[in-house]
C-alpha cells in the first residue's frame, strides 16, 4: 500500500496493510534529527524515518512580519512571541498581548486582523506534487484554536474568564478567528483539487485530570463553529483530525457526533485516554492520531520497550483501521534522539522491512 492509501484505510476503519505514520517535533528535536542525518532537508528526514504524511500551506505573502533583536517576532495577529529558555529548550511566549485591554467590542473593531488573501493558494499545486503517493494534510495545531492562540493575545487568565462569563468580546474575537480559518482552509482546499487527504485543527479542552470546561460550556460555546468547520473541510472531500491536549474522553460522543474524523494527541497519562481503552470504546466511530507517549515515558523507555510499546499500538489500536501512529503531541527536547530513532526504526521492524538507518 502507498502511504496515502493507508491513511484512507484508517480513515474509512479498513485494515491497512500498515497503520499510517506521521511525525511532529520540537525545533531541538528537528535540529538533532538534521544533525543525525546530515541534511536541512526536512522532507528527507521524513523520507527516511518512512512518515506517510506531509503538510503543505499556503505560504505567507502578506505585509512583512516585524522581527526583533531580543530573537521576538509579529505573528499574523499582531501577538509578539519571544523565545523563552527553559532546561532543554526554549518555548516561544507571547510579551504584548494586544487584545488584553479590550472591553468592549468596539476596542476589538479597531483592530488591524488579518486577511485570508495574505497566502497565495495558487502555490498549493506545486508543494502537493512532489508528494506523488503520500498522504497530504493540511493546517495545523492553531487552526481555528480559540482558547490558546486568542489567550496569546488576551491572557489565559482572561479567556477563562472570558468563557466562564460569556464575555462578548472574547466571542467577537473567536468568531473573527473562525471566519479567517473557514476562508484560509477552504481556499487552500479548493486550490488542491482533492488532493489534500485532511485538514490538522485543534483546540485544547482537557487538562491532565479531567476537562477545562464543562460540556455544556462545550456545547454553547465550541461545538456549532466546530461542526461548521468539520462540514466545511468534508464539502471538499477532505477528513478532519483535531488536536486537543489533556483528558477528552467525556467529549468524546459529542466529537463523533459532530463529525470528528480522527482526534490527535491521545496522550495516554492523562485520565481516561489509554489509547487500548479507547480503541475498545470508541475504536469503530472515531480515528485515534498519536498515543505514542511523550509524556516521560519516551525520554526513558529502552529501544526493547519502544519496539514493544510501537508493535503493541499497530497491532491493537490499529486493528481494523481507525489509527494513525505518531508521538502523542510532538517529540519534546528533553528525548534522546536515539530514542526517537528507536520509533520509526521499531515501524520498520514491525512492517518487516530493513530499517535504512
Amino acid at each position: 500500500m502507498t502511504g496515502r492509501e493507508r491513511l484512507h484505510c484508517a480513515f474509512a476503519h479498513i485494515q491497512p496493510d500498515y497503520p499510517p505514520v506521521d511525525f511532529f517535533s520540537t525545533p531541538e528535536i528537528t535540529q538533532g534529527l538534521r544533525n543525525h542525518f546530515r541534511t536541512q532537508d526536512d522532507d528527507q528526514i521524513l523520507e527516511a524515518l518512512g512518515v506517510d504524511i506531509r503538510y503543505v500551506n499556503p505560504p505567507y505573502i502578506g505585509p512583512p512580519l516585524e522581527k526583533f533583536n531580543d530573537g521576538s517576532e509579529i505573528d499574523v495577529w499582531g501577538i509578539r512571541k519571544k523565545p523563552m529558555p527553559n532546561e532543554y529548550g526554549d518555548y516561544a511566549e507571547p510579551v504584548n498581548f494586544p487584545f488584553a485591554g479590550w472591553v468592549k467590542i468596539d476596542d476589538a473593531e479597531k483592530y488591524l486582523w488579518p486577511r485570508p488573501d495574505w497566502y497565495d493558494y495558487s502555490a498549493i499545486q506545486k508543494l502537493y506534487r512532489r508528494y506523488e503517493d503520500l498522504a497530504v494534510a493540511t493546517g495545523g495545531f492553531y487552526v481555528q484554536d480559540f482558547i490558546n492562540s486568542i489567550a496569546y493575545g488576551r491572557g489565559v487568565e482572561q479567556v477563562l474568564i472570558d468563557i466562564a462569563l460569556d464575555d462578548p468580546v472574547y466571542h467577537f474575537i473567536v468568531e473573527k478567528r473562525h471566519r479567517f480559518y473557514m476562508e484560509v482552509i477552504g481556499r487552500t482546499l479548493e486550490a488542491a483539487k482533492g488532493r489534500i487527504d485532511f485538514v490538522l485543527c485543534g483546540d485544547d479542552f482537557g487538562t491532565q485530570r479531567d476537562l477545562l470546561l464543562s460540556p455544556e460550556t462545550f456545547d454553547r460555546i465550541f461545538a456549532p463553529l466546530k461542526k461548521e468547520f468539520f462540514d466545511m473541510v468534508h464539502s471538499y472531500g477532505a477528513k478532519v483530525s483535531h488536536h486537543s491536549c489533556g483528558s477528552t474522553v467525556k467529549l468524546f460522543p459529542r466529537f463523533i457526533e459532530m463529525g470528528m474524523d480522527a482526534l490527535q494527541t491521545i496522550q495516554p497519562k492523562a485520565s481516561g485516554m489509554d489509547p487500548y481503552e479507547l480503541k475498545k470504546k470508541f475504536g469503530e466511530r472515531i480515528t485515534l492520531h498519536g498515543a505514542v507517549d511523550v509524556q516521560g515515558w519516551l525520554q526513558k523507555a529502552s529501544a526493547s520497550e519502544i519496539r514493544r510499546e510501537i508493535f503493541r499500538l499497530s497491532e491493537e489500536v490499529g486493528v481494523g483501521g481507525g489509527y494513525i501512529l505518531s508521538p502523542s503531541h510532538n517529540f519534546q527536547p528533553d528525548t534522546p534522539i536515539e530514542n526517537v530513532l528507536s520509533v520509526y526504526r521499531s515501524i520498520f521492524e514491525f512492517r518487516g522491512m530493513t530499517v535504512p538507518f
